[in-house]
């Protein structure tokens, strides 16, 4: 009896220590992999040359699949000739005057130190020759930089972590959709369509999309629904809740309107094994175009409906 105990508990430990992918460095090979099943072709020709800034810098948590997202999203552009990108970690890309320069930026699990969440403030700190009050106006500017370069009718694509940037700040909240509350232990999540039809989520063919990943729930902003929602998952079904969910149905991807601009918020993927599959890498090239303004559809809030 105590034999069989044991090897139940055994099998236990075993199914809930192995439910987190195998992490893997991005490679040329696993690039070139990519290259091969992503999309040949856009949803939509662009009329101009687009420009994407790719901010994939984090002082929080080192999210493994960070290098993985920033290629993917390259060769996507590349590919199908949608859009251009530059890849950057400085902080100072967030001055106005660089903003200028692109259609639209990418936030790539760009995680920040806790409690305090400040991404901004986490990577001035280093710099030594500002003081302590140059640095905190010099971060709450380059973030106000980021927020109206999006009002004023850029584009702005969100992808996991990344909603934690300013964490702590209101108006990045309203901005994004939410703010990053926890996440159950990593596990399978059946992610489902919140709209079969819609031209955002007709890469999965009205199917749901089930994969390994950070069940991550938000607040904040969240609470307002002021988004249209994409993706959907049922939380009665999560296993490793520390706190009761009074809605079961949580959105882990939605698109918004802020001012002028457009915002996409991704919340899949956790691991680079999920971009294997040729929908979400369609997916995700899909949720660029609109931020971009290249893809129209449908993105009227939950709330007004």
């Amino acid at each position: 009896m105590i034999k069989k105990l044991t090897v139940v508990l055994l099998l236990a430990f075993v199914t809930h220590t192995t439910s987190a992918q195998e992490q893997f460095e991005c490679t040329p090979e696993w690039v070139q992999k990519i290259e091969k099943i992503a999309p040949a072709k856009a949803e939509v020709q662009p009329q101009k040359t687009r420009k994407i800034l790719i901010f994939d810098r984090f002082t929080g948590f080192d999210h493994w699949v960070i290098p993985h997202t920033t290629q993917v999203i390259k060769v996507l552009g590349e590919k199908t000739g949608a859009y251009e990108v530059r890849i950057t970690k400085d902080v100072f890309c967030f001055e106005k005057n660089n903003l200028k320069s692109y259609d639209a930026v990418v936030l790539n699990s760009a995680c920040s130190i806790g409690p305090r969440r400040d991404l901004i403030l986490d990577c001035l700190d280093i710099d030594t020759s500002m003081g302590d009050e140059e640095k905190k106006e010099k971060a709450a500017q380059l973030e106000a930089n980021l927020i109206n370069y999006v009002k004023q009718g850029g584009g702005l694509m969100v992808t996991h972590g990344a909603i934690v940037m300013q964490n702590n700040s209101v108006p990045f909240s309203e901005m994004v959709g939410g703010s990053f509350d926890y996440h159950p232990r990593q596990q399978e999540v059946a992610l489902e369509l919140c709209e079969p039809n819609h031209p955002l989520t007709k890469a999965f063919e009205g199917k749901a999309f089930v994969h390994t990943d950070e069940p991550y729930l938000f607040n904040k902003a969240y609470e307002q629904k002021n988004f249209r929602p994409l993706l959907y998952m049922d939380t009665d079904k999560l296993e490793g809740k520390n706190k009761p969910i009074e809605d079961n149905i949580r959105y882990v991807s939605w698109i918004k309107r802020h001012g002028k601009g457009k915002v996409f918020y991704v919340s899949p993927s956790h691991n680079a094994q999920s971009f294997e599959d040729v929908r979400l890498l369609k997916f995700y090239l899909d949720g660029a175009q609109y931020v971009l303004g290249d893809l129209d559809c449908d993105d009227s809030p939950m709330n007004q409906q």
